[in-house]
């Protein structure tokens, strides 16, 4: 293998599995030593440059940067389910406990002249009227609504996320001197293209939720609503009831909230009912847990096949049941089981069993181009449509997917049209700003704590269920205080703090093979990567990480070090003789819209993710 080249910012964002895992590449380990210090709106404000929204997504996000978590790698031998730092609650920490952060904003430049339509005011629109209008740009919001927010605000249940929190984190964005036409639905996009904008961004989300076509459906229609129609109107106190009895039809996110939703507007049985298996549900895992906890039963398995009335009144509804079969590729079928149709009573169903793109506005004859699933058709770095002017972002770029993602869109949609009207190609990205910087405080001391916690993960304190279960606008979940908020911080392994080797100065003692609690390095005589991992003194077995690789040292041997399971703790550092290993600590940012991203020339060809 060739010398690692630690040099290339790909390399040690890699390591760092929370950021690299993060699509709007928060730098997460760096926030959570500020909450540690209790540095609360420091941590807040690193958040916001990179995910604009921490107090609704310390509540709300899909985490995506958790299962990625070393944590739940190295910890397998000390617990039996071995669980990551609790990242996405310590974001609400930062917001929770912050002091105010209203003169940290940035300052808004003169305005250049330029014009910037967004459509929807939701976190993909939003992210791009926070990183344009600081710059001088003159940015308007469009929205149906009298509140940005978008589905933010229309489908998240009030128990998960308080308004107010919406409210705040919208308003830092609003006060940048943006233009919000609040109630202003755009119904046509010839008519917004023939306006004076110099660049269109379409933020609008997957608004149409997908309906259940069976035996049934119209004649029972009073008692059957599309899931998130029926959480907007929640939301809107349009609904403040529901029968006793309902099925949930569908296995995401959606889903799990409209059945404690249902729970808590007079549903007292209430359950989901889904075709695949628990395990394949698209709900994330904690969501899932959520709704068992408040007692809704999961019922998997289960093909809808009608919904059953007398006299148009729903009374429930008839399931074939099923079971996974695979084939030699690993494809999955639902086949019968042959045992009798299910039939479970019912007064009312939600249906939660997807949502799509709905572009009624966009005129086919516009110059933008669909796919055959009536998507844009979109450069996947750019965000820009076959009209150079008009980007998208979000749900309405490729589909539903979750406000992170829609954040990473906006940035990338922001950078494009700055450079787009500074004349400049648009294809050409921004590299990351990085900096490696040495934790040295002494011999064999650092600036960071290296100390391993063997804590396990501290569970967020809820509401009391007779409260939490009263009213639809009682938050569950009451977040961490300071002091479990430390604790958990400490868990964190720092895997943005680098074992950074110098050939030259090592003599090869292998006081630092004997060190590791973790077996990861090994001097070894070189060979290609499939050789080398299984002969390791820890076999390298995760594919996915890579491995440092020094360049030839004097016996011949090569240094290698498993990233996979570090804990970055420092101790072969600290026994080293020569200081041929040093803790540098990395640091990567992704360049926003403005004069840095514009100068520069190209991103790296790979590793780094946009």
């Amino acid at each position: 293998m060739q010398r690692t080249n630690i040099a290339n910012p790909a390399y040690f964002h890699k390591v760092v599995d929370c950021q690299y895992a993060c699509p709007a590449h928060t730098p997460v380990p760096e926030y959570i030593r500020m909450i540690a210090q209790r540095r609360y709106s420091d941590a807040y404000m690193v958040n916001w440059v990179s995910n604009v929204f921490p107090g609704i997504l310390g509540r709300t996000c899909d985490r995506p940067c958790e299962p990625a978590c070393r944590r739940g790698r190295v910890e397998e031998s000390n617990a039996k389910d071995p669980e990551p730092v609790a990242i996405c609650r310590l974001k609400r920490v930062a917001a929770d406990m912050k002091d105010d952060v209203r003169a940290r904003m940035p300052k808004v430049a003169p305005k250049n002249g330029k014009r910037i339509a967004c459509v929807g005011a939701g976190p993909a629109s939003l992210t791009v009227a926070r990183d344009l209008a600081p710059l001088g740009y003159a940015v308007t919001v469009f929205d149906a609504e009298a509140k940005a927010g978008g589905f933010i605000r229309t489908q998240i249940p009030r128990f998960r996320l308080p308004e107010s929190v919406i409210d705040e984190e919208t308003g830092y964005i609003l006060d940048l001197g943006v233009e919000f036409r609040s109630g202003q639905r755009i119904d046509s996009m010839k008519a917004l293209m023939a306006e004076d904008w110099d660049a269109i961004f379409v933020g609008c989300g997957a608004p149409r939720g997908r309906d259940l076509d069976a035996p049934g459906r119209q004649e029972a229609a009073a008692g059957i609503h599309i899931g998130i129609d029926w959480l907007n109107s929640v939301s809107f106190g349009h609904v403040t009831s529901i029968g006793q009895r309902v099925i949930v039809l569908g296995g995401g996110n959606t889903a799990m909230d409209c059945c404690r939703s249902a729970r808590r507007l007079g549903g007292t049985d209430v359950k989901v009912i889904v075709r695949s298996g628990f395990e394949e549900m698209k709900a994330s895992p904690w969501e899932k847990e959520d709704a068992q906890h408040e007692g809704i039963p999961i019922i998997n398995f289960h093909v809808p096949k009608a919904f059953v009335h007398e006299n148009g009144k729903l009374i429930g509804m008839r399931f074939e049941i099923v079971r996974a079969e695979y084939d030699a590729q690993g494809r999955r079928s639902l086949v019968p089981t042959g045992e009798p149709e299910a039939f479970f009573e019912c007064d009312e169903v939600l249906v939660a069993v997807g949502q799509e793109n709905s572009f009624p506005w966009i005129e086919r004859d516009c110059g933008i181009a669909f796919d055959k699933w009536g998507l844009p058709k979109l450069d996947e770095k750019s965000f820009q449509s076959s009209v150079p002017r008009v980007f998208f972002g979000g749900d309405a770029a490729f589909g539903p997917k979750n406000i992170i993602t829609a954040v990473a869109h906006g940035h990338e949609a922001a950078v494009s049209i700055d450079k787009l009207l500074h004349a400049e190609p648009v294809y050409v990205r921004p590299p990351p700003m990085t900096n490696l910087v040495s934790q040295k405080m002494g011999i064999h001391e650092w600036s960071y704590d290296n100390d391993t916690s063997n804590d396990l993960r501290y569970k967020v304190p809820w509401s009391k269920a007779e409260t939490a279960l009263a009213s639809i606008r009682v938050e569950v979940e009451l977040g961490f205080d300071a002091a479990t908020a430390f604790k958990e911080a400490e868990r964190c392994l720092n895997c943005d703090v680098q074992t950074v080797f110098t050939e030259p100065a090592c003599i090869e003692c292998d006081a630092c093979v004997d060190i590791c609690p973790m077996d990861c390095i090994t001097f070894t005589t070189n060979g290609e990567e499939a050789d080398l991992r299984p002969r390791l003194k820890a076999p390298a077995l995760n594919l996915t990480q890579d491995l440092y690789v020094s360049g030839g040292l004097k016996t011949g041997r090569v240094m290698v070090k498993d990233e996979d399971v570090c804990l970055h703790c420092g101790l072969c550092a600290e026994r080293c003789p020569t200081g041929a290993w040093d803790m540098q600590k990395f640091l990567l940012k992704m360049t926003p819209a403005g004069p840095d991203a514009r100068k520069a020339q190209s991103a790296p060809t790979q590793g780094v993710p946009a």
